[in-house]
């Protein structure tokens, strides 16, 4: 099995002055699942490189058991450090997709061609992939076969209105997520604040929150073991 991680480029928190990026549980937890489980992971990012942190997602009360097994695995770090360029990858070198979250993704990979391409080709080609908390929102201008935004009449979820309500940054984000996801056509779902919540309509996986990426990436490690 050949995995692929999107990760955002984007550091800046809007107007704010303060950073962002990607949330590093929800890199952490997938990562480790794939591996795990025999996954062979290649990183990439629009940039390429070291993909930006979220300080917050760094801080002591959001450590995991696989953000502390990251911290002490210096192979994971270097790969981390040296992430390819978005651009530069193809559909026929993965069996599977996954974006974590954070904020960052709202500003750079919402509006990527190079993603919504890779997006549109891993749909088309029928392999499972998977977007967790805000990553959900790189799918807003991703269209299917007929034209029509991919999530259209999918069973979604995504970062709700409430949880970015509870962070204080819904009027700093682009775009909200939920709302996104509904004007897109999709059926948007949701549980109770912070509680894990994944759902998938065929090979589209996505889940809610931090507390979704474990599950969302033993689904998807499910959907390729299936095949």
């Amino acid at each position: 099995m050949k995995i692929l991680i999107v990760l955002t480029s984007h550091s800046k928190l809007g107007d704010t002055g303060n950073k962002t990026g990607f949330w590093l549980e929800e890199f952490a937890a997938p990562y480790y699942v794939f591996l795990d489980a025999g996954a062979e992971v290649t990183l990439v990012s629009p940039l390429g490189g070291q993909p930006p942190l979220d300080p917050k997602s760094d801080e002591p009360t959001a450590q995991t058991a696989s953000t502390l097994r990251f911290k002490r695995d210096s192979l994971a770090q270097n790969q981390l450090a040296h992430t390819l360029p978005l651009q530069n990858v193809t559909v026929a070198d993965f069996d599977g997709l996954f974006y974590p979250g954070g904020h960052g993704p709202l500003w750079d990979l919402a509006t990527s061609g190079a993603s919504a391409r890779l997006i549109e080709e891993t749909a088309k080609a029928g392999k499972p992939m998977a977007f967790v908390c805000h990553a959900p929102g790189v799918l807003k201008n991703v269209r299917n076969g007929n034209g029509d935004a991919l999530v259209s009449g999918k069973v979604v979820t995504g970062f709700s209105n409430s949880e970015e309500a509870a962070v204080g940054l819904t009027d700093v984000v682009p775009f909200l997520v939920e709302d996104t996801l509904t004007a897109s056509g999709g059926n948007y779902s949701k549980a109770a604040d912070w509680q894990p919540h994944v759902v998938a309509d065929g090979s589209l996986i996505t889940g809610q929150n931090p507390a979704s990426s474990e599950p969302a990436a033993k689904l998807l490690i499910e959907q390729l073991q299936s095949r």
